[in-house]
């Protein structure tokens, strides 16, 4: 329980943002443009960054183009390849901060503890590593690929040599000459192996599961383009749009799964050319739709795995023996250094465990094992909670930043509320929730998400997909793009909010109002 706050010394604050990466960066910048400054953004890391931070394994890049993969208020980063990679999008988050003067409300080493909703007060109450904080709106930005999923079989604990995550690189351990073993076979065994395969004696790649390859068109962007396009008024917004437009194409093949098979004959001509031999290509062969797990980009991962030294085993971890990894299939599999590339908890929300609403439940308690929210970003019985990137939002092609600057838009609509209403608090009638929660999963029910013949992280322990929108962007962004007060209690008179335009960063970029336009 959160202890009670008693004489303590509480700092009051109009908003606290809880995660400093994409999110919480955006989220900061958006509330002190529309002239919230009693802001803070408490961050339990050592400095800003979230994914970002935290995932700095050899390979580490984004795989979504860095036009789209970037904030609209912050378009003009000069980025140095179509993909950028962790370093560089970390740089740009820390330029972002700096830009827009957020040193003063960010705290870094701050721990939230847990929360509770205060009635009474229509504030909540946090306890943190630095003491209690009372806040009128709390912001959710701890993002879903926060948790690190472990390889959990009989023997880890005692594996003779170094073992760590992906998202947890030890770069203390040099992979030269060594026999590596990378555990997974999602987006970052994809980067991790074709990046440590020139050092290591031996690359052995465990891959129960195999996944549809695109290519990734990763080409250095010169520095003369970048700044012709920064010369050319709208260049680098029609840039992003025409990207968006891409991105969405790949959406409408997920949504419509007979127009997935376009995708998939190419995924299989790019493995055709790629690898050789005919084993390794069935190995390396889906037997489900494309669009059914997350799509991957790489135009390096097959042909490091035809090297003589990488090994495939299509096969499941069941033990760990010594300096041993033992398949399901039988395989020993010897290795000096063992690699967890096993992906996210992706349906655990850091907090969920300790934060309190309404009716004294947390919101674990509340959600079960099937996460939900209203346009996934509030939560009944949760007043003035709003969760960035919460569940049923993204989906395979979607830029995550597209639909965190809808839902900031959202947010900044919301508050205009309270402050013209003179409410103290927000909270979604379970009605609202539960009548958006039902249409989006019968609209997932003939999605390639939830018809595509697999098992991915989109779907929680009971089989309810907890992660992906089943529409298009530009309806996620047309519905985000105002408040509704029906759905909400409150005793304003009945009316439709539109969204406020003042104080918006560079009000000249309209990139997400074009987006909406788009079906």
């Amino acid at each position: 329980m959160i202890p009670a706050q008693g004489e303590r010394t509480v700092r009051d604050v109009r908003a606290v943002v809880v995660g400093a990466g994409f999110s919480g960066i955006g989220a900061a910048v958006r509330l002190r443009e529309a002239g919230y400054d009693d802001v803070v953004v408490l961050e339990k890391g050592t400095h800003l960054g979230g994914t970002w931070r935290e995932n700095t394994y050899p390979g580490c890049a984004c795989d979504v183009p860095s036009t789209l993969y970037s904030y609209s208020f912050t378009p003009d980063a000069a980025w140095s390849r179509v993909f950028a990679g962790q370093q560089e999008i970390l740089a740009y988050l820390r330029a972002t901060a700096e830009r827009y003067r957020l040193s003063d409300v960010l705290r870094c080493g701050v721990e939230v503890l847990g929360a509770r909703w205060d009635g009474p007060a229509g504030r909540w109450l946090l306890e943190t590593s630095d003491g209690p904080y009372s806040a009128a709106v709390l912001v959710l930005a701890t993002g879903p690929w926060h948790v690190p999923r472990r390889l959990e079989v009989p023997g880890i604990e005692d594996f003779d040599g170094p073992v760590f995550h992906s998202a947890r690189w030890d770069h203390s351990v040099d992979l030269t000459g060594r026999r590596v073993t990378v555990v997974g076979g999602g987006a970052s065994a994809v980067q991790i192996v074709p990046a440590i395969e020139a050092r290591a004696a031996t690359v052995n790649l465990i891959q129960r599961t195999p996944q549809w390859v695109l290519p990734k068109p990763d080409l250095p962007v010169p520095a003369a383009f970048n700044r012709l396009v920064d010369r050319v008024p709208g260049a680098r917004g029609a840039m992003r749009a025409g990207q968006y437009a891409l991105q969405e194409g790949f959406g409408y093949a997920f949504r419509h799964p007979q127009a997935a098979r376009l995708l998939e004959a190419g995924a299989r001509a790019h493995l055709r050319l790629a690898v050789r031999d005919g084993q390794l290509r069935r190995h390396l062969t889906p037997d489900y739709r494309l669009g059914c797990k997350r799509l991957l980009t790489s135009s390096t991962f097959y042909r490091a795995l035809s090297q003589p030294h990488v090994h495939l085993h299509p096969t499941a971890v069941s033990a760990v023996r010594g300096n041993e990894v033992v398949g399901a299939d039988g395989t020993i599999v010897h290795t000096d250094v063992l690699i967890e590339a096993t992906g996210f908890r992706v349906g655990e929300l850091p907090l969920a465990t300790t934060l309190y609403g309404t009716n004294g439940r947390t919101l674990g308690e509340d959600w079960g094992s099937e996460p939900r929210a209203y346009l996934g970003t509030t939560v009944s019985g949760f007043p003035n909670l709003f969760l960035l990137l919460g569940p049923n939002l993204l989906g395979g092609s979607t830029s995550a930043i597209t639909v965190l600057e809808a839902q900031l838009t959202y947010l900044m609509a919301a508050l205009a509320h309270l402050d013209q209403g003179g409410q103290r608090a927000l909270d979604v009638t379970p009605a609202a929730q539960t009548a958006h929660n039902i249409a989006v999963q019968e609209a997932l029910a003939t999605t390639v998400y939830n018809t595509g013949g697999c098992t991915s992280y989109y779907f929680t322990s009971t089989g309810h997909n907890a992660f992906a929108w089943p529409w298009s962007t530009g309806r996620l962004v047309r519905h985000l793009s105002q408040f509704d007060a029906d759905a909400y209690t409150s005793d304003t008179p009945d009316r439709r909010i539109p969204v406020p335009t003042q104080g918006r960063p560079h009000p000249a970029d309209r990139t997400a109002a074009a987006n909406a336009e788009q079906p």
